[in-house]
């Protein structure tokens, strides 16, 4: 067994913060350390992350490993950084953020909410947009989610900021619009611009969407979009903006990363498509539409066969090891699939065989499910992913 490093596990088997002591068990010579390591508790992180993303961790997750494997200053990366999670609570933790994805939609979640505009600014640029002129839409087929006079203004706020990127006056506060007005398109409250449909992470089809409409009998109603971008503006960036004098935020492969020098990262906190679980093209469809990318061109990865799976996280756990420092850290979450038959840790720590890490255990954190997770029917320890599991890697 490999001899994992002392102060970690000493507080992992330690650990007692919400009144459970941790289960050790060793199985095939791998520790599990299996206990609640941070809260449940829906909202108890910087306001920064309420950005909706299907299949996203919680940020305690990255917080959990950045306080305890870095100093201030160090780099922090994600390979997978979806929402960014991890750069954004590495920005916030005073560390340098680095993150890549290789959907395009993930850096334009993410760029924004790392040394975001000041609210004033958001506010005057508001103003400036010709909302008054935005009176006509060509997308007939979105009126099953948007009153005319609300898809109107959202064709015409994406033709307008398009517009601004292809004369290359695209600034920070129309980056951090865009990203709002992503996050504003769908969901199931008044607080976005569609008529009611499911959780704010992932678009239905036009169709599905029809028979919600049917069944609810219901009706888009006209939205106040400026209003909406400016209220979800103010809460994003109620509890203080996440500042950084050196970022990296990349749309590339996880395997081949040439922007990141050798030993260059302290830390990555991950969590990597699981198999064929989450469709991310047909999620995101509306959202890469907004933004201008045609989802089907966008090459995600979706294994469905374990082999597979295993080849694409050794290629990926190859190029970590390299831009890792000696003594650095991958903490890799994935999580039980297909009801808990597929414990996707084994896999992980076999595509880690003939690379330079060593395998430090792997870290159950148990928790209920969120209250998103129950509106799927999804009961927890049931179905889907039933807890966070990360290995714990070490670069020798």
């Amino acid at each position: 067994m490999v001899e994992a490093a002392p102060d970690l596990v000493v507080e992992l088997t330690g650990f007692r913060a919400f009144g459970a002591r941790t289960l050790l068990q060793v199985a095939d010579g791998v520790r599990y350390f299996s206990n609640e390591y941070w809260t449940a508790r829906q909202r108890q992180a910087h306001s920064l992350h309420e950005v909706s993303y299907r299949a996203c961790f919680k940020p305690q997750l990255p917080a959990f490993f950045i306080d305890r494997l870095t100093v201030p200053g160090d780099v922090v990366y994600d390979p997978f950084m979806g929402r960014g999670t991890t750069p954004v609570e590495a920005a916030l933790r005073g560390r340098i953020p680095f993150g890549s994805d290789i959907n395009p939609l993930s850096r334009a979640l993410v760029e924004p909410r790392i040394n975001p505009p000041a609210l004033a600014e958001i506010e005057a640029r508001l103003r400036q947009i010709p909302w008054a002129a935005f009176t006509r839409f060509e997308r007939q087929e979105l009126l099953v989610f948007y009153h005319p006079e609300t898809l109107a203004r959202i064709e015409g706020l994406r033709s307008w900021l398009r517009k601004r990127k292809q004369a290359g006056t695209l600034d920070q506060v129309d980056r951090f619009l865009r990203m709002v007005a992503i996050n504003r398109l769908t969901g199931h409250s008044p607080g976005f611009f569609s008529v009611y449909t499911l959780p704010p992470n992932q678009a239905l089809s036009i169709e599905s969407q029809r028979r919600i409409n049917a069944r609810r009998r219901q009706t888009p109603e006209a939205r106040d979009v400026p209003a909406l971008l400016l209220r979800k503006a103010r809460s994003l960036l109620s509890t203080g903006p996440a500042r950084a004098d050196r970022t990296l935020l990349l749309t590339a492969r996880s395997d081949h990363i040439p922007e990141i020098a050798d030993g260059a990262v302290a830390l990555t906190v991950t969590s990597p498509p699981f198999l064929d679980i989450v469709d991310y093209e047909a999620d995101n469809w509306l959202r890469c539409w907004f933004l201008g990318v045609e989802a089907k061109q966008v090459p995600i990865t979706r294994h469905r066969s374990i082999e597979r799976w295993q080849a694409f996280i050794h290629a990926t756990l190859a190029e970590l090891a390299r831009v890792t420092r000696p003594g650095g850290h991958i903490a890799f979450e994935v999580g039980e699939v297909r009801n808990g038959r597929v414990q996707l840790e084994q896999q992980v720590i076999a595509a880690a065989h003939g690379l330079p890490l060593e395998t430090l255990g792997v870290m159950v954190n148990r928790q209920d499910f969120t209250k998103t997770a129950n509106c799927w029917g999804v009961a927890n320890n049931r179905g889907g992913t039933n807890s966070n599991r990360i290995v714990l890697l070490r670069k020798g």
